[in-house]
C-alpha cells in the first residue's frame, strides 16, 4: 500500500512538472516537404506521436490474436499438424505395448510420415505388420524408412531379422546378419544376434565358427561365454556323426574322431564334452572304445554322469572294468550312480549276488526307476517273481507321479 502512494505521489508530482512546462514553454514544430506544412506545439506533437504508438501496438495484438485463433481453428495449421502427430505417436506407442497391432501400425506409420526422424515409427509399424502377418506391408515400411534415414541402415537390418526370425524366416534373418557382419564385423548387437540365431537353427558349427569373434569383441560375459563353448561343442560332437546322411558305421565313426580331435586338449577333458563323445561312440556300436574314454576320463578325475554311463557301455575285458569301478568305489562308496553302474557291471559278467548287493544299495541311497528297473529285471530272472513287480511299479511311478496322481476314469460297464 504505502509503494502505491509512493508511485502516485511520483506520478502527481511528474505531471506538475510537465504541466509547468507546457505552460512555460509551448514549443513549436514545424514539418515541410514539398506542399506538404504540418504545424504544431511541441506537446501537441508529442501526444499525436504517443497516439500513434498506441495504435500500432493495438493493431499487431489485433492480428496476432486473429492468427492464434485462426490456427486453433484450422485443422490445417502448424500447431494442428504438430498436435495430430503427438497423439498419433502416443496412442500408436499405447497399442504396440498392449498389443493392438493394426491400430498400433495405422498411428505409427502416421506418425512416421509427418515426422522428419521418423525410424522408430517405422520400426514400430513394422512390428506391427509383422505380428499381423503382413509380411510384404512390414518389409516395404522398412524399406521405406531407409529410403528416409539412410544412415540407419545397421539399425534397421538388424530389426529386420529379428523380425523374420520371429516369422519363422530364419535362412532370411540369416542372410540379413551375413550381410551386415560383412559390413560392420566387430558390432557386438550383430554378432549376439547371429549367435541366438545359430542356436535357434542348431548350427553348432557355424556358432564354433563365431567363438573367436565373441571372445574377441567381449559380446558375452566370460562364465557365459564358456557354458556357451561347451554347448556348442558338445551339440557338435552328438550331431557329427550323423550329418552326412545315412552312411555306414565306418564314416559316422569317421567324422565323430573328426570332431573329437579338433577339440583342445584342455576341452578333451571336459567331463561334458567327454561325456557327449562317449556317448556317440556307444550309439555307434564302438563301445570298448566309449569304456577306454571313459576309464581315462574317470582316473583324471571323477564324475558321477561318467560314472553313470561307464556301467553302460561294454569294456573288452568285464573283470577290468569291474575292478576299475571298484576302485572308484572307495572314494565314492555313496555316489548312487557308481553303485548302479556296478550292479550293471556286474549282471554283464553274471555275478548275480554281488549285483543285487550294489542295486540295492544304490536304490538305498536314492530311488531311481533306471535302477528299479535293473534291480527288478534281476530279481526275475532268480525267479521272485512279486518283489520284482513291486519294482516296477514303483519305478514306473517315479517315472511320472503326476500320472498317478490323477484318478483313472470309472470303467464303463456292457
Amino acid at each position: 500500500m504505502k509503494r502505491f502512494y509512493v508511485l502516485l505521489f511520483i506520478a502527481i508530482a511528474v505531471a506538475a512538472l510537465i504541466g509547468v512546462a507546457m505552460a512555460e514553454h509551448t514549443g513549436y514544430v514545424l514539418i515541410s516537404y514539398q506542399s506538404f506544412r504540418f504545424e504544431s506545439s511541441l506537446w501537441a506533437a508529442l501526444g499525436l506521436l504517443l497516439l500513434v504508438w498506441l495504435l500500432v501496438v493495438v493493431v499487431r495484438g489485433l492480428i496476432g490474436l486473429l492468427t492464434t485463433s485462426g490456427g486453433l481453428v484450422n485443422p490445417w495449421s502448424r500447431r494442428n499438424r504438430r498436435r495430430r502427430v503427438q497423439m498419433a505417436v502416443s496412442q500408436g506407442q499405447m497399442d504396440l505395448a498392449e498389443g493392438r497391432w493394426a491400430s498400433a501400425q495405422r498411428h505409427l506409420q502416421r506418425a512416421a510420415e509427418a515426422d522428419p526422424q521418423p525410424l522408430l515409427y517405422y520400426l514400430g509399424a513394422a512390428r506391427a505388420a509383422n505380428e499381423q502377418g503382413r509380411y510384404e506391408e512390414c518389409d516395404t515400411l522398412l524399406e521405406r524408412a531407409l529410403q528416409r534415414q539412410p544412415q540407419a541402415e545397421l539399425a534397421i537390418a538388424l530389426s529386420h531379422a529379428q523380425l523374420q526370425q520371429d516369422r519363422g524366416d530364419t535362412d532370411g534373418a540369416l542372410v540379413t546378419l551375413t550381410a551386415m557382419h560383412e559390413r560392420h564385423p566387430h558390432n557386438p548387437q550383430v554378432l549376439r544376434q547371429l549367435q541366438r540365431l545359430h542356436q535357434v537353427r542348431g548350427d553348432w558349427s557355424a556358432l564354433i565358427r563365431l567363438m573367436p569373434e565373441l571372445r574377441k569383441d567381449k559380446v558375452l560375459p566370460p562364465a557365459e561365454l564358456a557354458e556357451l563353448e561347451r554347448r556348442a561343442w558338445g551339440q557338435n560332437l552328438s550331431l557329427a556323426p550323423w550329418r552326412e546322411g545315412e552312411g555306414a558305421q565306418a564314416t559316422g565313426l569317421a567324422a565323430l574322431d573328426q570332431a573329437w580331435k579338433a577339440l583342445s586338449s584342455a576341452q578333451r577333458q571336459e567331463p561334458a564334452l567327454v561325456l557327449a563323445y562317449a556317448e556317440q561312440l556307444r550309439r555307434l556300436g564302438a563301445e570298448a572304445q566309449a569304456e577306454e574314454v571313459l576309464r581315462a576320463a574317470l582316473k583324471r578325475g571323477y564324475d558321477s554322469h561318467l560314472a553313470r554311463l561307464y556301467g553302460l557301455v561294454r569294456g573288452a575285458d568285464n573283470s577290468r572294468q569291474l575292478q576299475a569301478a571298484e576302485g572308484w568305489l572307495k572314494a565314492h562308496a555313496d555316489d548312487p550312480s557308481l553303485l548302479l553302474t556296478l550292479g550293471r557291471i556286474c549282471l554283464q559278467g553274471r555275478l548275480w549276488g554281488k549285483a543285487r548287493d550294489y542295486l540295492e544299495s544304490s536304490l538305498r541311497l536314492q530311488p531311481n526307476p533306471e535302477t528299479c528297473a535293473e534291480l527288478a529285471r534281476l530279481l526275475a530272472q532268480l525267479g521272485e517273481t512279486e518283489r520284482s513287480n513291486q519294482l516296477f511299479q514303483q519305478g514306473l511311478g517315479m517315472l511320472d507321479e503326476r500320472l498317478l496322481a490323477r484318478p483313472l476314469p470309472a470303467l464303463s460297464r456292457a
